[in-house]
């Protein structure tokens, strides 16, 4: 008997269990998430994700000079992390010594045959202007020779003295030709010893000039700083391996990050929204609980394709007003442009828009029952519509669709209502934008539908 009785009493609270999970799984269901309708001042902004950047910054230069030595590229052999705090005079980075020291070596090899040459060159042109002074005074030897025989021959018959004195003519001659010949030997051995010596002094200030570059490889920090790396054509970090131009020999940067920018992109059908001037929120993605207001300073009039994406974007920068020392380049930021405010409008969350057939609609509360209700939207943000018409501030709208949605029926607004959305206005009502009034927005003032 008692057995049966356990066995009674299980059941019955097995069954007190089902119906009671029963139960709330049914209140679960109808528990509806429901907003209220709000009026009042509504944002139009543009969020978009940036890189922080400094607004300047020191560049740390490779070696001057390459372009007159001829070297058009070189590579980073090492460099410091990324991010490195340095003094004055601290290591940076070493480039790639390969090409230098082969050039280097070859000049050298250059220099030494030239050597060999102006050495060359001076003994023969000592030999050469020897000879020539030697013939010079062998020839006044035999001057002198012709005039004492032209004086010892005065009591020689005339034949004798003419043969005499023409003896002493030609050799007057040959010594005055000898004379006018030594003087360009002596020039033309002076001119080959300035060619010589000019290519000569010419290959040892070359060396002297690859020598200096090649101190300059190792590359230091021109004052204290943090050293950011330099980012090249495409965007990626220029690190150990990567090359560096003769014409832009910049190897990394030293920032100043008392003035940080945000540098982010707009794609091209939010970009006429964005003006210079305009008030920005800038977060920064590792530090949420930071944040810091910004203004846009400058938009690019030309888009660009980005790498990985088919969509033309605009780069626009936002100077940071705030200084923080947490603060560091290439920090993600999530920048919400505010472009924006019309005044006095009835707006809801944009979850609870939904479209059916070109027609907006949402669910308004009524009492335990929801009514299919169409809307006319206007402009929207990142979490809430513009209503234009449909609801008042009285109305509450449900964010997911009731149970038999697709049985309830769409109650439309007034045609007169339609059609005055939909015709052209004359005279559109301004809108407050982040710089002053604008005349060319959607009116803002809502119209109210009583039910």
């Amino acid at each position: 008997m008692n057995r049966k009785k356990y066995i009674y009493i299980i059941a019955s609270v097995a069954i007190l269990i089902i119906i009671a999970w029963v139960l709330l799984s049914k209140n679960d269901k109808n528990q509806q998430v429901v907003a209220k309708v709000k009026k009042g001042n509504f944002p139009i902004e543009v969020t978009t994700t940036g890189e922080l950047v400094a607004k300047s910054s020191e560049k740390i230069y490779g070696p001057q000079g390459l372009r007159q030595i001829q070297i058009w590229q070189v590579k980073i052999q090492d460099i410091i992390p990324d991010g490195t705090v340095v003094d004055s005079g601290q290591y940076v980075a070493s480039l790639d010594r390969t090409e230098i020291s082969n050039k280097i070596k070859d000049e050298e090899t250059n220099l030494e045959k030239l050597e060999s040459q102006l050495t060359k060159t001076r003994l023969d042109t000592s030999l050469e202007l020897r000879s020539a002074r030697d013939e010079l005074i062998n020839l006044k030897y035999a001057l002198e020779e012709r005039k004492i025989t032209l004086d010892q021959s005065k009591y020689e018959p005339p034949a004798t003295i003419r043969q005499v004195q023409i003896d002493l003519e030609k050799s007057q001659r040959a010594f005055e030709q000898a004379e006018k010949n030594y003087k360009l030997r002596y020039q033309k051995a002076v001119a080959n010893m300035q060619e010589v010596s000019a290519s000569y002094n010419q290959a040892q200030r070359k060396l002297q000039q690859m020598t200096d570059v090649l101190k300059e490889f190792n590359v230091l920090a021109p004052k204290a700083g943090m050293v950011i790396y330099k980012r090249n054509w495409d965007g990626n970090k220029m690190g150990v391996g990567a090359t560096v131009n003769a014409w832009d020999n910049v190897v990394a940067e030293l920032p100043d990050l008392s003035e940080m920018i945000s540098k982010t992109y707009i794609n091209e059908i939010d970009i006429s929204k964005v003006k210079v001037g305009q008030a920005v929120q800038v977060g920064i993605d590792a530090f949420p609980e930071k944040k810091f207001t910004g203004k846009v300073i400058e938009v690019a009039n030309i888009g660009e394709q980005l790498q990985n994406s088919n969509a033309k974007v605009y780069e626009v920068r936002i100077l940071v007003n705030e200084f923080d020392s947490i603060l560091r380049p290439a920090m993600t930021t999530k920048n919400k442009i505010l472009t924006s405010v019309v005044d006095s409008v009835f707006f809801i969350p944009i979850e609870a828009i939904f479209n059916a057939d070109s027609v907006a609609f949402v669910y308004r509360k009524d009492g335990s029952s929801a009514v299919k209700q169409e809307v006319i939207v206007g402009q929207s943000n990142d979490n809430e519509i513009i209503i234009r018409a449909g609801l008042t501030t009285d109305d509450e709208v449900l964010l997911v669709p009731p149970e038999k949605a697709d049985k309830l029926k769409l109650e439309k607004l007034p045609a007169d209502i339609i059609s005055k959305f939909r015709e052209k206005p004359s005279k559109p009502k301004t809108e407050k934008t982040a710089n002053g009034p604008s005349g060319t927005q959607t009116p803002g003032t809502p119209v109210i539908i009583k039910k």
